[in-house]
């Protein structure tokens, strides 16, 4: 707790560090609108509307990483992209990776999987301690 108090906060890196968080999500969000039909086919067939989960978790995952890299109400950005992650993880990645006949895809399933795990573990910690680089009280 002492050497927490000693070590200087850096407002610039904090804003490098929300910049590298939410790169994935701003690339990926923008890409559900250009690429509709590649993220459709990566859910499984009996999802109803699949088009609509695209646009919608578009848009979810747009708004929440936005929310945290500009420290706008991050914590509820946070919850925007726990919302996004979870069904993500487990309904595309957990599945692809129960499902898959390739190893190689099985491998690269996996590490989307774990990858999905702890990016909702960090926005997480985000819904509890929001991004701002000044000092807690």
């Amino acid at each position: 707790m002492q050497l927490e108090k000693k070590l200087p906060n850096n407002p610039n890196l904090a804003v490098l560090a929300r910049l590298m968080f939410t790169s994935l999500f701003l690339i990926s969000g923008v890409t559900h609108f250009t690429d509709i039909a590649y993220y459709v086919s990566l859910m499984h067939e009996d999802i109803p509307f699949p088009v609509f989960w695209t646009l919608t978790s578009g848009i979810v995952e747009l708004a929440g990483a936005l929310m945290v890299l500009f420290n706008w109400r991050p914590r509820l950005g946070g919850w925007l992209l726990v919302a996004f992650l979870v069904p993500v993880t487990l309904l595309v990645h957990g599945y692809q990776m129960i499902v898959a006949t390739e190893e190689a895809v099985r491998v690269m399933q996996q590490a989307h999987f774990l990858k999905g795990i702890s990016l909702t573990g960090a926005a997480l910690l985000i819904t509890q301690i929001g991004v701002s680089s000044s000092p807690t009280k």
